[in-house]
């Protein structure tokens, strides 16, 4: 049996990261860096993926500067919708390739009671959400019978930058950080995002919309909190922190951030025959890697 010939873009972010550290073995895997391809830029990716004729292309690319979007439009649809666009056409024409475009939960405006279901109604509230909701219609538009788009939210690893890390190093600057309490969400491990992709790589019938995130639902400030008892027992946090719960309105940013963040994964469990693990398991895991 050949193995699957797959190409991973955006291999130094943290869901890249952990997409190279869980390569499956029946896998035959080239990753690029930005610096080594630049989706945007369409010439790039047509010698790219000509040269290497992957059987699946896995994009991790992605401009995450969810406030600095609000002043850069131009770039973050650049590399969030053109970047996209560009792979699934390069991947057009090699039969049978497919395409995994990663995506989030900003496409949505956050104001329904329920989780949101792959299905419903999307209304971005910001710059980097219409880019993200942009990327996913352009691969559709191209490639729908041979793309997966997987949605999810409040990423976090041991490297990159995300919440988790951000808090870790603001817990050891100061004895106490403020944190909002009334948006919500499911924290979700980038090792966990790399075990759906790769379920997603070996099953050849998956396509369409998916929400993949870590179980429960909880608030930036409860994550936070489950951070600074984790980094305590792993001896990474040596310093006592208070931990001070605040509405969004307190903390005001640039970009509008969706107050519920939480998304349906029944479909997605039941098509890929893996189930996620519970956040505070997966946050513990993650943290007690970094000791």
């Amino acid at each position: 049996m050949l193995p699957l010939r797959v190409l991973l873009t955006g291999a130094a972010g943290q869901v890249g990261h952990a997409v190279l550290a869980s390569v499956p073995p029946q896998v035959e895997l080239t990753a690029l860096t930005r610096a080594q391809l630049d989706i945007s830029d369409e010439a790039a990716v047509d010698r790219a993926i000509g040269d290497y004729q992957p059987s699946l292309i896995i994009n991790a690319a992605a401009y995450t500067a969810v406030d600095k979007a609000e002043s850069e439009p131009a770039i973050a649809l650049a590399i969030n919708a053109d970047g996209p666009r560009n792979l699934a056409r390069a991947a057009e024409a090699i039969p049978d390739c497919r395409l995994v475009q990663l995506s989030t939960n900003y496409v949505f405006d956050g104001t329904a009671a329920d989780a949101y279901r792959p299905t419903d109604a999307t209304h971005p509230l910001s710059v980097y959400g219409r880019s993200k909701l942009e990327g996913e219609r352009a691969v559709l538009g191209v490639l729908a019978e041979r793309a997966a788009i997987l949605r999810t939210a409040w990423v976090y690893g041991a490297s990159g930058r995300n919440f988790l890390l951000t808090m870790l190093r603001l817990m050891k600057e100061s004895a106490e950080v403020r944190v909002v309490n009334d948006q919500f969400g499911s924290p979700t491990s980038a090792a966990s995002i790399a075990a759906a992709i790769w379920a997603i790589a070996l099953l050849p019938k998956v396509r369409g919309v998916l929400h993949w995130t870590d179980c429960g639902r909880t608030t930036w400030y409860d994550f936070a909190i489950g951070i600074a008892a984790e980094a305590r027992a792993a001896g990474i946090l040596t310093t006592p922190v208070k931990v001070t719960p605040i509405t969004t309105a307190e903390y005001p940013t640039a970009a509008r951030r969706p107050a519920n963040s939480v998304l349906d994964t029944r479909e997605t469990v039941a098509q890929l025959g893996l189930s996620p693990p519970g956040w505070q398991s997966a946050l513990r895991a993650t943290v007690s890697s970094m000791k």
